[in-house]
Formats: C-alpha cells, structure tokens, sequence
C-alpha cells in the first residue's frame, strides 16, 4: 500500500494515555492527523511515529475548529479520544466543571464530527467514539463524567443511523479502567494508590480500535466494550 492509498486517521487527545497508544498502533498503515493542545509534545509524537501531521487544537473552543481544518485533505477516519473527568458529587460540583466536562466531551466531537463529515463520507470512512464504562452506568460522585458520556452514546447513536446510507461506520468503543494519567488521576481523587499492572493496557484498547477500523465492510461493530481479563 503507497502512501496515497493509505487511510488517514485523525486521533484527538494524541498525547494522552490511548492517544499515544493508537498514534503508535495505526503508525506506518495509517497517515495520521494528531490532534492535541500542547505544540511540544504533538511535535514529539509525531517526530515518534510515521506519517503524522501536528494538529494544535483547543477543544473548549469550538469556533475555532472550522479554521483550523480548513486546509486537510482526505480524512478517512476520526477517533474521538480526547476526554476530561473531574470526580465529585452533584451537591458540591459548580457550574463551571459541567460547562468544561461537557464541552470538551460532548460538543467538541460533535463539532468536529460536522466539519469532517463531509471528508470522511467521500472516504466511505469509521468514527469511532471511546466511550466509557460511565457512558453505560453512573456511580456516584461521577455525574458531571457520565452524564458527558452518556450524551456521547447519544450523538454516537443518532450519527450511525444518519449516516449509514452515506456508508460511515460509527462504532462506541467503552473501555474499562486503563492505565493512564487520567486514571492516576481518577485514582489520586478517589484516594486511592495508582497501579497500572490493575488496570487494562492502552495498547490493549488500540489494538481494539484498530480491529473496528480494519474490519470488512460486510459489517458494523455498533458498540464494543473492553474489560479486564483474568489475572
């Protein structure tokens, strides 16, 4: 396969735990878009891995997506990967943490998800949202996460519907507990010890993701969760 002939992947929140994982997984068969908010640590990334193109984004500022894609080309895929959690119960959580929670985890995917269809239909492409095991269960001191989650299982519901007669695949993916910084974080606000070898590999959850982009056009993978094995 040329590199032409290549699908190519946009990843949001690239330089996080999965993002990472899925830039290396897709490296080399995929030409990747790699979107994040630090210009340093995208640099790195993509300097790591084959095929990348920086994508310096601030998903809490939705009016500013249009301009930014303006000159991408193809786009076959977009993994929806970027997300935020801050813990704590509805009677103690302002206003301010569901404005960001949601914005960042809701209204940034659909909004992206808009400016790209276009793109991603020509390519007869998958989006893929990575979900969680909030997005199907809320527990408390988690409603600000979850309600953001559910609302992604929403428009991710409402868009595979919409778009199959355009030949887009949307697949939820919903992993369990991962080990990432986000979860060293969850961890450290649930005051609880951080280890990893507890939780599910990030390279796990992007081999997963990679089996949903690659499979054969003869089906659609709607909703694919993702659980710790036996230790």
């Amino acid at each position: 396969m040329t590199a032409s002939e290549r699908p190519v992947t946009l990843i949001t929140g690239a330089t996080g735990g999965i993002g990472m994982a899925l830039a290396r997984e897709l490296s080399g068969t995929h030409d990747l878009i790699l979107q994040g908010r630090d210009p340093e640590r995208l640099a790195a990334l993509c300097a790591e891995v084959e095929g990348a193109t920086p994508l310096p984004l601030d998903l809490t500022r939705p009016e500013t997506f249009g301009a930014a894609l303006a000159d991408l080309g193809r786009v076959t895929n977009i993994i929806h990967n970027a997300g935020v959690v801050e813990l704590g119960a509805v009677s103690e959580q302002e206003h301010a943490v569901w404005t960001h929670t949601l914005a960042v985890n809701v209204v940034a995917p659909a909004e992206l998800t808009r400016l790209l269809l276009p793109h991603v239909r020509a390519e007869r492409g998958t989006v893929v949202f990575i979900n969680s095991g909030a997005g199907l269960r809320a527990n408390p001191g988690w409603a600000s996460y979850a309600a953001s989650k559910f609302a992604l299982k929403a428009l991710a519901d409402a868009l595979r519907d919409e778009e199959a007669p355009h030949g887009v695949r949307v697949t939820t993916v919903y992993p369990g507990r991962t080990a990432t910084p986000m979860q060293r974080k969850v961890r450290t606000q649930e005051g609880a010890e951080y280890d990893p070898g507890e939780f599910i590999d990030p390279a796990t959850v992007a081999a997963t993701v990679r089996f949903v982009l690659e499979a054969p056009r003869d089906a659609t993978l709607p909703d694919v969760s993702v659980r710790p094995g036996p230790r």
